[in-house]
């Protein structure tokens, strides 16, 4: 659903049912896939792509993951949004600020850009195609296989976080995960009934205890090997105690207090290149600051202190 400001829509945060007060997630409006293959409509091309990310969104969060260590910094460009988002939705900060290719203020004006009479919600990640001038996707699941696999042959990287001996295991894992804890964070936050918020809490909950007792018998959620599965759930984990755990109500436990799920976190954490795309600041100034509906003050927390440098013992993560 979008929301309808001066002619323009703008993304909306949260939508709940009519009934329950339930947080309801909408789908991804462009679902185009890149493929490998130089003759397809969207081909694997240096230079071709520019990808719109935010630091604080966890959905974004898992794009910039995968341009990393995939090795696509060179081959595909990227433009970061203020972590503010008020009236007028994602905008790229204080003039003259851009959206880095058409001089755009806001994102909503990119979306319209593809298609004059966008309806959807205005989210990030979106991965742009400058060749044709329109939006490839902008689901973040689709984004991140299109990166692991797509430009395999332009980089000479062939490391695989989707293999197809685990994949069954890995889409049963990243079901679960999203409903109940990537998207279940969500459904506590901006639920606007005591019952669904406790329905979401106890799930969110429950499934974070069944992940702990996972990883005291196995590294990573699909066996021994670390797989997209684990990104998906990364960038949720390292914004829960900053976040999640007071401004989304989420308070049984901080992660930290979870054995297996902390040393887990840090252990990705410390991964060549990936402490560089976890930018707090952002992440806190965005959900505190943006949140007005959850927090009127707009004060951004000072803690908690966090560190994700500590040792973890869980070996090397490739």
């Amino acid at each position: 659903m979008g929301l309808l400001v001066d002619g323009v829509w703008h993304d909306k945060w949260y939508d709940t049912d009519s009934t329950g007060g339930r947080f309801e997630r909408s789908e991804a409006k462009f679902r185009n896939f890149i493929e490998a293959a130089a003759g397809a409509r969207f081909a694997a091309e240096s230079g071709r792509y520019h990808l719109y990310v935010s630091y604080a969104c966890p959905w974004a969060h898992r794009t910039l993951i995968f341009r990393k260590l995939k090795d696509l910094e060179p081959h595909i460009s990227v433009s970061v949004v203020d972590p503010l988002m008020l009236e007028h939705g994602w905008e790229f900060g204080p003039a003259p600020l851009n959206d880095g290719l058409y001089g755009l203020q806001y994102l909503h004006q990119v979306y319209t850009k593809a298609n004059a009479d966008y309806s959807g919600r205005v989210t990030v990640p979106l991965l742009w195609d400058k060749k044709l001038q329109t939006v490839v996707s902008n689901e973040s699941a689709d984004i991140i296989r299109m990166f692991n696999s797509s430009f395999n042959a332009l980089t000479g990287n062939n490391v695989d976080f989707y293999p197809a001996a685990l994949a069954d295991t890995i889409d049963a894992v990243n079901q679960r995960v999203y409903d109940r804890i990537n998207n279940g964070v969500y459904k506590c936050g901006f639920a606007t009934s005591a019952e669904a918020y406790e329905e979401a809490f106890s799930e969110l909950f429950a499934e974070l205890d069944s992940l702990e007792i996972l990883l005291g018998k196995q590294k990573f959620l699909a066996g021994e090997q670390v797989t997209e599965a684990d990104w998906r759930l990364f960038t949720t984990l390292i914004r829960f105690d900053a976040v999640y755990y007071s401004h989304f109500k989420t308070n049984r436990q901080r992660m930290s207090d979870y054995a297996n799920l902390s040393a887990y976190t840090r252990a990705l954490y410390q991964h060549p290149g990936i402490a560089e795309t976890v930018v707090m600041d952002h992440i806190k100034t965005h959900y505190y600051a943006s949140h007005r509906m959850i927090n009127p003050t707009a004060i951004v927390p000072v803690g908690p202190q966090l560190d994700f440098d500590a040792p973890h013992g869980r070996g090397a993560v490739l």
